[in-house]
Protein backbone atom coordinates (compact mmCIF):
# COMPACT_ATOMS: atom_id res chain seq x y z
CA UNK A 1 0.00 0.00 0.00
CA UNK A 2 1.04 3.15 -0.49
CA UNK A 3 2.09 5.52 2.14
CA UNK A 4 1.15 9.04 2.57
CA UNK A 5 4.63 9.98 2.60
CA UNK A 6 4.90 8.85 -0.94
CA UNK A 7 2.33 11.60 -2.31
CA UNK A 8 4.25 14.57 -4.04
CA UNK A 9 2.87 17.80 -3.43
CA UNK A 10 0.95 18.32 -6.81
CA UNK A 11 -0.74 15.06 -5.60
CA UNK A 12 -1.35 16.27 -1.95
CA UNK A 13 -2.99 19.54 -3.80
CA UNK A 14 -5.63 17.20 -5.65
CA UNK A 15 -6.44 15.03 -2.55
CA UNK A 16 -7.27 18.27 -0.63
CA UNK A 17 -9.27 19.89 -3.46
CA UNK A 18 -10.88 16.45 -3.77
CA UNK A 19 -11.65 16.30 0.53
CA UNK A 20 -13.58 19.75 -0.01
CA UNK A 21 -15.49 18.97 -3.07
CA UNK A 22 -16.59 15.54 -1.81
CA UNK A 23 -17.44 17.16 1.89
CA UNK A 24 -19.62 19.31 0.03
CA UNK A 25 -21.44 17.58 -2.80
CA UNK A 26 -20.37 14.17 -1.83
CA UNK A 27 -18.70 11.39 -3.25
CA UNK A 28 -20.96 10.21 -6.42
CA UNK A 29 -21.69 14.37 -6.40
CA UNK A 30 -18.65 14.87 -7.11
CA UNK A 31 -16.63 13.92 -10.74
CA UNK A 32 -13.43 13.92 -12.00
CA UNK A 33 -14.07 17.08 -14.49
CA UNK A 34 -15.15 18.83 -11.40
CA UNK A 35 -11.94 18.11 -9.13
CA UNK A 36 -9.54 18.71 -12.38
CA UNK A 37 -11.47 22.24 -12.64
CA UNK A 38 -11.23 23.24 -9.07
CA UNK A 39 -7.53 22.25 -8.95
CA UNK A 40 -6.46 23.91 -11.93
CA UNK A 41 -5.31 20.96 -13.81
CA UNK A 42 -5.98 18.95 -16.64
CA UNK A 43 -8.48 15.47 -16.11
CA UNK A 44 -5.45 13.09 -17.53
CA UNK A 45 -3.72 14.02 -14.40
CA UNK A 46 -5.53 12.97 -12.06
CA UNK A 47 -6.20 9.48 -13.96
CA UNK A 48 -1.99 9.26 -14.23
CA UNK A 49 -1.71 9.77 -10.45
CA UNK A 50 -4.37 8.13 -9.13
CA UNK A 51 -6.63 6.30 -11.52
CA UNK A 52 -10.00 6.65 -10.73
CA UNK A 53 -12.12 8.54 -8.36
CA UNK A 54 -12.15 5.54 -6.22
CA UNK A 55 -8.99 4.95 -6.03
CA UNK A 56 -8.53 9.14 -5.07
CA UNK A 57 -11.03 8.71 -1.97
CA UNK A 58 -8.86 5.88 -1.18
CA UNK A 59 -5.46 7.96 -1.02
CA UNK A 60 -8.09 10.64 1.18
CA UNK A 61 -8.64 8.06 4.04
CA UNK A 62 -4.30 6.66 3.10
CA UNK A 63 -3.50 10.26 4.32
CA UNK A 64 -5.79 10.68 6.80
CA UNK A 65 -5.53 7.56 8.43
CA UNK A 66 -1.41 7.65 8.42
CA UNK A 67 -2.15 11.03 10.22
CA UNK A 68 -4.30 9.64 13.00
CA UNK A 69 -2.28 6.56 13.75
CA UNK A 70 0.89 8.66 13.98
CA UNK A 71 -0.99 10.72 16.91
CA UNK A 72 -2.12 7.31 18.61
CA UNK A 73 1.13 6.14 18.41
CA UNK A 74 2.85 9.08 19.88
CA UNK A 75 0.09 9.04 23.37
CA UNK A 76 -0.02 5.17 23.89
CA UNK A 77 4.09 5.01 23.56
CA UNK A 78 4.88 7.90 25.93
CA UNK A 79 5.71 5.98 29.06
CA UNK A 80 6.17 9.45 30.81
CA UNK A 81 2.27 9.87 30.80
CA UNK A 82 -0.35 7.94 33.05
CA UNK A 83 -3.12 6.06 31.36
CA UNK A 84 -5.67 8.93 32.97
CA UNK A 85 -3.10 11.57 31.53
CA UNK A 86 -3.64 9.56 28.22
CA UNK A 87 -6.84 9.39 28.09
CA UNK A 88 -6.81 12.79 28.32
CA UNK A 89 -4.58 14.04 25.74
CA UNK A 90 -6.45 11.69 23.48
CA UNK A 91 -9.48 13.39 23.85
CA UNK A 92 -8.31 16.53 23.20
CA UNK A 93 -6.70 15.47 19.88
CA UNK A 94 -9.89 13.72 19.22
CA UNK A 95 -11.82 17.44 19.26
CA UNK A 96 -9.33 19.51 17.54
CA UNK A 97 -8.95 16.54 14.37
CA UNK A 98 -12.80 16.64 14.23
CA UNK A 99 -13.22 20.08 14.75
CA UNK A 100 -9.73 21.24 12.91
CA UNK A 101 -10.81 18.84 9.71
CA UNK A 102 -14.52 19.56 8.80
CA UNK A 103 -14.50 18.44 5.83
CA UNK A 104 -12.62 15.21 6.41
CA UNK A 105 -15.71 14.81 9.18
CA UNK A 106 -18.41 15.50 6.39
CA UNK A 107 -17.31 13.29 4.34
CA UNK A 108 -17.55 10.19 7.15
CA UNK A 109 -21.16 11.36 8.31
CA UNK A 110 -22.10 11.82 4.62
CA UNK A 111 -21.03 8.37 3.50
CA UNK A 112 -21.98 6.64 6.73
CA UNK A 113 -25.46 8.47 6.43
CA UNK A 114 -25.88 7.18 2.70
CA UNK A 115 -25.46 3.25 3.22
CA UNK A 116 -22.96 0.84 3.56
CA UNK A 117 -23.44 -1.21 0.33
CA UNK A 118 -23.65 2.23 -1.82
CA UNK A 119 -20.25 2.64 -1.68
CA UNK A 120 -18.13 -0.52 -0.55
CA UNK A 121 -14.97 0.55 -0.74
CA UNK A 122 -15.64 3.71 1.37
CA UNK A 123 -17.44 2.08 3.85
CA UNK A 124 -14.18 -0.53 3.93
CA UNK A 125 -11.93 2.62 4.62
CA UNK A 126 -14.52 4.40 7.05
CA UNK A 127 -14.56 0.61 9.01
CA UNK A 128 -10.76 0.44 9.12
CA UNK A 129 -10.18 4.16 10.64
CA UNK A 130 -12.96 3.79 13.13
CA UNK A 131 -11.37 0.30 14.39
CA UNK A 132 -8.10 1.73 14.96
CA UNK A 133 -9.64 5.00 16.55
CA UNK A 134 -11.09 1.86 18.50
CA UNK A 135 -8.04 0.15 19.07
CA UNK A 136 -6.13 3.04 20.56
CA UNK A 137 -8.34 3.90 23.21
CA UNK A 138 -8.87 -0.03 24.20
CA UNK A 139 -5.12 -0.11 24.51
CA UNK A 140 -4.60 2.72 26.98
CA UNK A 141 -7.65 1.91 28.63
CA UNK A 142 -6.21 -2.10 28.97
CA UNK A 143 -3.05 -0.59 30.27
CA UNK A 144 -4.88 1.13 33.15
CA UNK A 145 -6.58 -1.65 34.38
CA UNK A 146 -3.14 -3.77 34.12
CA UNK A 147 -1.97 -1.02 36.40
CA UNK A 148 -5.20 -1.04 38.63
CA UNK A 149 -5.87 2.66 37.79
CA UNK A 150 -9.10 1.60 35.64
CA UNK A 151 -12.19 -0.19 36.49
CA UNK A 152 -12.36 -3.96 35.40
CA UNK A 153 -16.07 -3.83 33.77
CA UNK A 154 -15.48 -0.50 31.32
CA UNK A 155 -17.52 -1.33 27.87
CA UNK A 156 -15.01 0.06 25.26
CA UNK A 157 -17.08 0.23 22.25
CA UNK A 158 -19.44 2.88 23.76
CA UNK A 159 -17.17 4.87 25.57
CA UNK A 160 -15.57 5.20 21.98
CA UNK A 161 -19.25 5.73 20.86
CA UNK A 162 -19.20 8.61 23.79
CA UNK A 163 -16.12 9.74 22.79
CA UNK A 164 -16.88 10.59 19.22
CA UNK A 165 -20.31 10.56 19.18
CA UNK A 166 -20.91 13.53 21.08
CA UNK A 167 -18.08 15.06 19.68
CA UNK A 168 -20.02 14.67 15.84
CA UNK A 169 -22.96 15.48 17.37
CA UNK A 170 -22.00 19.14 18.55
CA UNK A 171 -20.26 19.79 15.07
CA UNK A 172 -23.27 18.70 13.17
CA UNK A 173 -25.50 21.06 15.31
CA UNK A 174 -23.25 24.15 15.99
CA UNK A 175 -26.08 26.24 14.96
CA UNK A 176 -28.66 25.18 17.59
CA UNK A 177 -25.62 24.80 20.22
CA UNK A 178 -25.41 28.31 19.38
CA UNK A 179 -28.40 29.89 20.50
CA UNK A 180 -28.85 27.44 23.52
CA UNK A 181 -25.95 28.29 25.39
CA UNK A 182 -25.81 32.31 24.10
CA UNK A 183 -22.85 32.12 22.17
CA UNK A 184 -24.66 33.65 18.91
CA UNK A 185 -22.41 36.91 19.58
CA UNK A 186 -19.26 35.17 19.04
CA UNK A 187 -17.22 35.07 16.01
CA UNK A 188 -16.81 31.82 14.48
CA UNK A 189 -12.95 31.32 15.84
CA UNK A 190 -13.85 32.44 19.20
CA UNK A 191 -17.09 30.24 18.98
CA UNK A 192 -15.01 26.93 18.42
CA UNK A 193 -12.62 28.02 21.18
CA UNK A 194 -15.27 28.19 23.57
CA UNK A 195 -16.75 24.88 22.09
CA UNK A 196 -13.56 23.22 22.25
CA UNK A 197 -12.82 24.22 26.15
CA UNK A 198 -16.62 23.07 27.22
CA UNK A 199 -16.35 19.42 25.27
CA UNK A 200 -12.73 18.76 26.70
CA UNK A 201 -14.25 19.65 30.33
CA UNK A 202 -17.39 17.28 29.73
CA UNK A 203 -15.86 14.23 27.89
CA UNK A 204 -12.75 13.86 30.56
CA UNK A 205 -15.34 13.97 33.44
CA UNK A 206 -17.31 10.93 31.82
CA UNK A 207 -14.64 9.25 30.89
CA UNK A 208 -12.83 9.93 34.84
CA UNK A 209 -16.29 8.91 36.20
CA UNK A 210 -16.44 5.71 33.79
CA UNK A 211 -13.25 4.58 33.75
CA UNK A 212 -11.52 5.35 37.50
CA UNK A 213 -12.12 4.33 40.96
CA UNK A 214 -12.12 8.49 41.78
CA UNK A 215 -15.87 10.09 42.35
CA UNK A 216 -16.24 13.63 40.86
CA UNK A 217 -17.16 16.45 42.84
Amino acid sequence: MIRAMEYNAKQLQIIEVAERLFAGKGFSGTSIRDIAHEADINVSMISYYFGSKEKLIEALFEVRSVESAARLETIISNEDLSPLQKVYILIDSAIEKLMGNQCFHNIMLREQLSGDDRTPVISDRIFQLKYKNWKGLESIIHEGQQKGHFRENVDISLLSATLYGTINQVITTQSFFRKINNLEHLSQAEFEKVLKRKLSIHLKSIFKATVTYETIE
